[in-house]
This record gives structure tokens, C-alpha cells and sequence, in this order.
């Protein structure tokens, strides 16, 4: 059964101009079906370090997070933020949500579409979690080039087959910023859609991508287990996100003080 969303989710964690405002899984789920089940065209973003450096970069990338209904703290620096504000946050990545979502999807017929990634993995996710919901609706899926342009012909063929599928629910496997910009775009384009940017979490579930063990997950290294499989590729990527966190530390002090003092009074 799903719960509602706690008390805590009042208080919003605010990380260099965004807003958190699901502090949990379990919110995460029944906003998420929630919504869906009432019909409402929304995205839900999953906001890490790297996210916030492109953030600074890219206007529309930000416009996208602005525009999200549901954002949830994918990278641990921002749930140790969260802590030091008091709002109490868990980790909750898009590749977490897929599944309990699905669970949810299949119990109340809420038809999925699924976007990215490739051919093979989206083959491999549709039969995996067939297996694992039975009676599991999927209303389509789609897999575009390499070379996706959220604004091009392709993204418009893709809006298309997803109007035409009378889904609900949509993950959008393309990777930041990408998902995010073309979810923003369907927002003004599509009804009765639900899109969640869940990066790699298809391919994890089809098995053509290890994820890190959950022990390191837990611990908040996944980061690190990720760059050690891919040195040449993540080394640079995070070495940016590293020098960021101390100006988000300082942006968000004003915020550690006044919980701080709330605490006290």
C-alpha cells in the first residue's frame, strides 16, 4: 500500500536554486502514481553534483529542473546537506525508482513507455520486468540515435509515438541533460504523461551495465566504484562536482542557521 508523503516534505531542501520537495522513496512513489493516476502531465528530475555544474552551464537544463513537479537527492553530498538543514532526505535515485514504480504501474493499469538507451536493452528491460509484474502494461517504446537532439525531427517522431501510446507513465533513459530538457519539452506538448529521467536504470535492469554493489551505494561511494570502472571517461566529470561542494555548502548556510535555530528556540 502506498503511503503519503511525510511531514518532512514541507520542509524543502533548497540546493543552489532548486527546490527538493521529495524527501523519500516511498514519496517519491505515491506522488509519482498519484499524479499518474489523476491524469497529470508532469517530470521528475534526480538532482546530483553533476547535475548541479551543468545547472550553471545550461539554461535550458535549469529551465527543465524549474519545471519538474517531483525532485528527488540522488547524489549523497546533498543528503549530508539535508542533514545539516534538518529535512531529514534519503537518497533516491531515477534506477531506484523504476521497479517499485512498475509495481505500482501494474497494480493500477497504468500503461509505460520507454525511451532510450537501445533497441537491445529496452528488449531485455520490457521482458525482465514482464516477468518479474505480470500483467504489466507497456504501451511502447523507442530507442533514438546516439546523437539525440531534444528539439530535433527525431524528438518529435519520438513525442509523437508516445501521444499515439496513451501512456502514463514514460522513463526517459537519455542521460543529463538531455532526459530533463526533452521532458520539459513534452510538458508543453503531451497530456496525461508522467516522465521520470532515470539515466542508465534501464540498462541496469536489462543487464548490458553493472551497478555498483549496493554496499557501496549505501555508503555513498558509488561515485567512486563508477570512476574506477571508467577512469578516463568519470575522473573529470567529478573532479568538477568535488570543487563544487563547498560553494554549495556556503549557498546553503543561511539555510543550516535557520534550522539551527529553530532547533534552539
Amino acid at each position: 500500500m502506498l503511503t503519503t508523503p511525510s511531514a518532512h516534505s514541507r520542509h524543502n531542501l533548497n540546493v543552489d536554486g532548486v527546490s527538493i520537495n521529495v524527501p523519500s522513496m516511498p514519496d517519491a512513489i505515491a506522488s509519482v502514481i498519484d499524479a499518474a493516476q489523476r491524469g497529470e502531465n508532469f517530470s521528475v528530475c534526480t538532482l546530483n553534483l553533476d547535475h548541479v555544474v551543468q545547472l550553471r552551464k545550461r539554461s535550458d537544463f535549469r529551465n527543465a529542473y524549474q519545471r519538474a513537479k517531483f525532485v528527488t537527492a540522488d547524489g549523497f553530498p546533498i543528503v549530508i546537506l539535508s542533514r545539516l538543514v534538518g529535512t531529514h532526505i534519503k537518497r533516491t535515485t531515477g534506477a531506484d525508482l523504476i521497479e517499485p514504480l512498475c509495481a505500482e504501474a501494474q497494480r493500477r493499469n497504468l500503461p509505460i513507455f520507454l525511451l532510450g538507451s537501445n533497441n537491445v536493452t529496452l528488449a531485455e528491460t520490457v521482458k525482465a520486468l514482464s516477468q518479474r509484474y505480470k500483467g504489466i502494461r507497456f504501451a511502447g517504446f523507442f530507442a533514438p540515435g546516439p546523437d539525440f537532439d531534444p528539439y530535433s525531427p527525431e524528438a518529435d517522431f519520438a513525442i509523437e509515438s508516445i501521444r499515439r501510446s496513451r501512456a502514463r507513465l514514460c522513463f526517459v533513459a537519455l542521460g543529463a541533460p538531455k532526459q530533463e530538457v526533452f521532458a520539459a519539452r513534452c510538458l508543453d506538448q503531451l497530456e496525461g504523461t508522467g516522465f521520470l529521467c532515470i539515466g542508465a536504470g534501464l540498462d541496469f535492469i536489462a543487464g548490458t551495465q553493472t551497478r555498483a554493489p549496493t554496499i557501496t551505494q549505501k555508503v555513498g561511494l558509488e561515485w567512486a566504484w563508477r570512476m574506477l570502472k571508467n577512469p578516463r571517461r568519470l575522473a573529470p566529470r567529478y573532479a568538477k562536482c568535488m570543487v563544487v561542494v563547498p560553494r554549495l555548502f556556503v549557498r546553503t548556510l543561511p539555510q543550516i542557521i535557520s534550522a539551527r535555530t529553530r532547533t534552539a528556540a
